[in-house]
Parts: C-alpha cells; structure tokens; sequence
C-alpha cells in the first residue's frame, strides 16, 4: 500500500534562499545539461506531431515518399478483394489515388536526381 503522508522534516512551505545551494544547482544543471552553440532556439511549431528533419536532401525525401506510396499501394490492392462490391470500388479508387501520387513522386524524383544520360562514344 502507497503512503500518501507528508515528511514532516521536509518544510515543504519555504522557498530555498540559500544562495550556495542555488548556485550549486545551478551549476549541476549546466553540467548536464550544457548550453547549446545556438544563442536562440530554434523556431519548431507547436501544434505538429511529427516533424521532417530539415536537413534531408529532397533526393532522399522523394525515395521515401515513394517507398511509402508503394506500400500503401500493395495495402489498398489487398483489401480490395476482400471487401464486397461497393466497398471495393472504393478501396480500388483509394489506390488509383495512390498510384497516381507515387507517378508524380517519380516524375520529381527525375527532376532532382535525373538519370545520367549513356555516353556516347
């Protein structure tokens, strides 16, 4: 059973003004955890989940996106036939969608890393 009682040789109502002992943790924090190169912080919106790393090349970027789409791809052609005549027209629809999103993937990926033309000799 968890004890929910208060130690009473802790005074838990005072604020800790001892200038040593503040300087002390001060220092503690800074030794584990210690100051970054960037003088301000970087700017990260709130309100995403999840974020990109901004230093990806867009080459990389564009192979993961059509790796995903792929995927997605194969998921969507499954379920189709696994679901009655409505629900796989639908499912069919979705991965029309997906196909034609992974051939615009494709075509920027040429667009960035273009494929070396043979050398004509």
């Amino acid at each position: 059973m968890h004890n929910n009682t208060r130690n009473s040789s802790i005074d838990h109502g005072t604020s800790s003004a001892d200038p040593k002992l503040q300087a002390a943790a001060h220092r503690a924090i800074h030794h584990h955890l210690p100051p970054s190169d960037d003088a301000a912080p970087a700017e990260h919106p709130s309100n995403n989940l999840f974020l990109v790393n901004p230093t990806i090349d867009p080459e990389t970027l564009l192979a993961n996106a059509a790796e995903n789409l792929a995927s997605a791809n194969e998921m969507a052609a499954t379920l189709a036939f696994e679901l009655d005549d409505s629900q796989r027209a639908i499912a069919l629809g979705i991965q029309q969608l997906i196909e034609l999103s992974s051939l615009l993937v494709d075509r920027a990926q040429e667009q960035v890393a273009p494929v070396a033309a043979s050398v004509k000799t």
